[in-house]
């Protein structure tokens, strides 16, 4: 052999063990190589307190797929529509998350409404979940990449008292009702009494002066308690009428409320655009409606200037990104709606890193008594969760006290005539 002939072997050999060590680092890195097997087992779906509907979807290759399928007060219903969902998933591959998206939603006939579209979110986001984990990659990563390397959170308050506590935590932003306590405020374990003149729960048509004033007085204090450098969003939670909300928003832009959430009934876009015209204040909405096709004329009739789609209900991580470059395309930012538990926020924050027009994202339990390894914030943010596919892991030991739940929505009537109302 030659001189050269021996180089050229050696340089071979070199090459060629080069070679088998990337596809060795590459097999170390990526748990389930993409021509491997991988096939769902079994969808296992579990209540968990407060009001939750954690989900599973176990595979063959022993990676599950967290979710969080759900209806407030309509748990039993959602887990039997992912019951009924089971068969078409058992047996198929889960990396084709698109493709399952569209089977399911469109070979339901009678397409879409929040119980199908909220077992579709879940399942959505545990597809996303091992697609991560079989990759060894963030879901974001999935994406297209970060946009961001963390993301702002706000938090529920509803007194001065409550608001100074959840700054020393970290908190810089915050959501309250026109009252002050937050309008579901009840369901978290914030409220302490309605003060308000009337004590009715804040509902009516039109309100007296009186009851307006108490109104933007209580927001005043809230702003003073926490200064100008942090943000208040007010969510009137769609219980105010169009001109009692035209009157209210008035009073309170000289206070900057950082949004106005669902100032009235969310399904008139018609009257949310004509009170949107009437401020500069941004009317948030979007909790309460689902997919791509129900965003679009919220951004057409620009009844909104911040959607608040719910990855639990509006059909998971695939269509909320869709939904996310309509709003980029109309100059609308993205505010993920989340009153849920740990997975939804974490399927939020795949969200939220991943799009340019994030402006921040809602919460109500980092994971404490959850979570393996809760979240934690800083500064206002949280950072970007870097373990595959959603980046969490549930804390089954912990859990295990809380497994179980009857929550149902509250039956609200007013206090003077007993008519419906409203919660």
């Amino acid at each position: 052999m030659t001189a050269l002939s021996r180089r050229h072997a050696v340089r071979a050999a070199f090459a060629s063990m080069v070679t088998a060590g990337a596809s060795m680092a590459q097999r170390r890195d990526v748990p389930v190589p993409a021509k491997d097997n991988l096939k769902i087992t079994r969808l296992e779906t579990i209540l968990v307190k407060p009001r939750w509907l954690f989900l599973k979807i176990h595979t063959n290759a022993g990676i599950v797929g967290l979710g969080e399928p759900v209806v407030e007060g309509r748990a039993l219903t959602v887990a039997t529509a992912i019951k009924e969902i089971e068969p078409y998933l058992v047996g198929k591959d889960p990396r084709p998350v698109a493709h399952h998206w569209q089977a399911i939603y469109r070979h339901a006939f009678y397409r879409g409404g929040p119980v199908l579209t909220s077992a579709l979110s879940g399942i959505d986001q545990a597809l996303w979940d091992i697609k991560g984990k079989a990759l060894g990659v963030p879901v974001y990563e999935l994406l297209g990449g970060p946009t961001r390397n963390k993301v702002r959170v706000y938090a529920h308050a509803g007194t001065p008292e409550v608001m100074r506590a959840q700054m020393a935590k970290g908190f810089t932003a915050f959501k309250t009702g026109p009252q002050g306590s937050h309008p579901t405020s009840f369901t978290y374990g914030h409220i302490t009494g309605d003060r308000s003149p009337n004590n009715n729960n804040f509902h009516r048509y039109m309100e007296p002066p009186a009851e307006v004033d108490y109104i933007v007085e209580r927001f005043a204090e809230l702003r003073k308690a926490v200064g100008d450098k942090a943000d208040i969003g007010i969510d009137f939670h769609g219980r105010v009428g169009p001109a009692l909300a035209k009157v209210l928003i008035k009073k309170l832009e000289p206070y900057n409320p950082m949004f106005i959430e669902e100032p009235i009934n969310c399904q008139d876009h018609d009257l949310m655009a004509e009170i949107a015209r009437g401020t500069h204040i941004p009317i948030a909405t979007g909790e309460r409606v689902f997919t791509k096709w129900g965003f679009r004329e919220v951004l057409e009739k620009k009844a909104a200037s911040i959607l608040q789609p719910d990855l639990c209900h509006a059909g998971g991580i695939t269509e909320v990104r869709l939904i996310a470059g309509m709003a980029e395309a109309h100059y609308a930012a993205i505010a993920p709606h989340n009153p849920l538990g740990p997975i939804s926020l974490a399927a939020g924050l795949q969200i939220s890193a991943s799009i340019p027009n994030f402006l921040i994202q809602e919460q109500v339990s980092l994971g404490e008594g959850y979570l393996k390894n809760p979240l934690k914030v800083g500064n206002g943010y949280l950072e970007l969760p870097t373990a595959p596919g959603l980046g969490v892991e549930l804390d089954e030991n912990a859990m295990a006290d809380k497994i179980g739940h009857d929550w149902k929505n509250p039956e609200t009537y007013d206090k003077f005539d007993g008519s419906v109302t409203d919660w």
